[in-house]
Parts: C-alpha cells; sequence; structure tokens
C-alpha cells in the first residue's frame, strides 16, 4: 500500500482510509474487528471514525464505534493514522453539539476516552455550525492542538467557500489551519470538482472523499426493481432516507449499467473501477472506504493496485459528466 502526504503537512497516510461509521449497528463488534484486521493486512493505516457513530442509529449508540475502535488499537496505537469528528448531537442537552469551544472541548476528551487514546492524528469538524462563529471554533481547535490532543485539524461536509474563509480566518488569528478537507465525491456526486478541489490544490489541503462508491450503489449489487437492500445503508435506521434521497433514483441506477460494461472490458470488478476513478483525481489524498465484510475490502486496494487508464477515466468521465454540474432531470 503506498503511502502520501496529507496536503501540505509532513504525514504519511494510506492511500486509503478505513471508514468505520457501520461498525456497532450494521457490523457487530467481531466482524467489526475483523474487517479492521483485514484493513490492516491489506496495508491500510489510516482509520476515520466520529463521535455520533454508528450510522444509522441515535443518542443510545453514539460513540459505540469509536469503543470499537479503541479496543481493537490496544497495543498497536502507533501503527496507525487515527482521525475522529465531532459537531453532530451527542445528547439531548442542546450545548452538547455543534462547533462551540464549549463542545469541542467536551467532544475531543470524550473520544480520546473512547479510543482508549492520549491523542488523534486529525480531529475534524464533521459538518458547519451556522450557531457558532467560525474564530470561535477555530481557536478552540488550536488549544486541542497546543494541548496535544490531536496533532492536525481539518472539517467535513464544508462547501468550498466556508473553507476559504476558515483558511484566511486561520491566517488572521495564526491559529491552526484547516489541513483536509472530507466531501462526499463519487461518479455520482461530482459537484465538488468546480470549486473545492482546485481550492484544496491550490492551498495544499489534504482531500479524503467519502462514498467513493455512493453508499454501494457503485457495487452493481443493487437493483433498483426489487427495492432498498435490508441490512444496508439505504434501510439503516436513520440514514435510510438520507442514502435513498441520494443515490436510489432511475438515473443513478442507468449510469451504473452504463458503467458495467468498462469495468469488464478494464479486468475490474465494478467496484475497484469507481474506486480508481477517484484515485485518478489528482487532489484525492485517501478515499474513505467502509465495509460490512472483511472480503468487501478486497476490492477497494485492488483498485490502488492498477492505476486507470487515461483513455477509460475521460470515458468514464464523459458518462458521468452531468453529475459534476449536478444537472438532474427527475
Amino acid at each position: 500500500m503506498r503511502h502520501v502526504h496529507l496536503g501540505r503537512t509532513g504525514l504519511a497516510v494510506s492511500r486509503l482510509c478505513l471508514g468505520t461509521m457501520t461498525f456497532g449497528l450494521q457490523c457487530d463488534e467481531d466482524v467489526s474487528r475483523a474487517i479492521l484486521d483485514r484493513a490492516a493486512a491489506g496495508g491500510i493505516t489510516f482509520l476515520d471514525t466520529a463521535d455520533v457513530y454508528p450510522v444509522g442509529g441515535g443518542f443510545e449508540t453514539v460513540g459505540r464505534t469509536e469503543e470499537i475502535v479503541g479496543r481493537w488499537l490496544e497495543g498497536r496505537r502507533h501503527d496507525f493514522v487515527v482521525a475522529t469528528k465531532c459537531c453532530g448531537a451527542m445528547s439531548e442537552r442542546r450545548w452538547d453539539r455543534g462547533a462551540s469551544r464549549k463542545h469541542i472541548m467536551d467532544a475531543i476528551d470524550g473520544s480520546l476516552r473512547r479510543l482508549r487514546t492520549d491523542y488523534v492524528d486529525l480531529y475534524q469538524l464533521h459538518h458547519p455550525d451556522p450557531e457558532t462563529p467560525i474564530d470561535e471554533s477555530l481557536r478552540a481547535l488550536d488549544d486541542v492542538v497546543r494541548a496535544g490532543k490531536a496533532r492536525y485539524v481539518g472539517c467535513s461536509n464544508f462547501p468550498a467557500y466556508q473553507v476559504a474563509r476558515a483558511l484566511g480566518r486561520s491566517e488572521v488569528l495564526g491559529v491552526a489551519r484547516f489541513d483536509s478537507a472530507q466531501p462526499r465525491y463519487n461518479l455520482l456526486f461530482r459537484q465538488i470538482e468546480r470549486d473545492l478541489l482546485p481550492l484544496c490544490r491550490e492551498e495544499g489541503i489534504g482531500v479524503i472523499p467519502y462514498n467513493p462508491l455512493a453508499g454501494g450503489l457503485l457495487s452493481g449489487k443493487h437493483r433498483r426493481d426489487s427495492g432498498p437492500t435490508p441490512g444496508t445503508r439505504f434501510m439503516l435506521g436513520n440514514a435510510a432516507e438520507r442514502y435513498q434521497d441520494r443515490y436510489w433514483h432511475a438515473r443513478e441506477f442507468d449510469t451504473v449499467e452504463a458503467l458495467r460494461p468498462l469495468a469488464a472490458e478494464a479486468g475490474l470488478s465494478l467496484a475497484s473501477l469507481a474506486l480508481a476513478w477517484v484515485l485518478a483525481e489528482p487532489a484525492i489524498t485517501a478515499p474513505i472506504v467502509g465495509a460490512s465484510r472483511p472480503d468487501q475490502l478486497d476490492d477497494a486496494v485492488a483498485a490502488t493496485e492498477k492505476p486507470l487508464d487515461a483513455a477509460l477515466k475521460a470515458r468514464l468521465d464523459q458518462i458521468t459528466r452531468a453529475y459534476r454540474w449536478g444537472d438532474d432531470p427527475r
């Protein structure tokens, strides 16, 4: 597994990042540990989680994923780069969410306790908080770094203009800046190519995109006529509606069918093809790959072993060009 630097930093991360949001609900602890073992065997040394995981759960499950990862990490913490996130609601208490100084300081301590470590390598704001001034959040994150509780900070789900503004405010305030961005990106969602990716390339921000397989739709295993598959994100608790709204549409299924012959022609699984396309984008540092079974990681690792042919990438770009502009005939 090749390693690359996270943006302009000196931090080396594996070319793939293991996403863990399935741990604790979609996957029990034994399966979660088997997935972590398979990832490690494949050379994946970059792990991403969040305090609100597992996906699809509620207040009764928040923190469960970090606890599973923390137990698995015991005795091998320094063999892995660990990233986590805060901002999501952790309880009914109004102050137990968002990017305020209070919540960031409480949240990092909670994550460190669950992960059984005294620091994380990357600490990220999970999404923008319109109720908190960005200066307050940035100063709090800087204090987290200065206290040695995180090495770097980043953001997730921030639009380009908010990333740019945060960079400017960090420079003015003289505090730690966002060194990574975690956006949604795949063949069926390409809008960030217009603004966020150029910004990240210019500013030296590492990009660790989630949903590179569109929640599994780009694996080709789903069939529209049979409806969402039980046990997948398309039927998982409070995540089901979000994933169906993103991807469960006729146009997306038609696109997947158009991609099948290209994968066969290239000698790749559809999942490997879709992930190889994400890896071929120069701005991408490490796509976040998730799994509900250990063997699902095999396609991901295979995608790193065979660079995508330029002519094939051009064909994929052409087939999915409408998704770059957000054009939607629905």
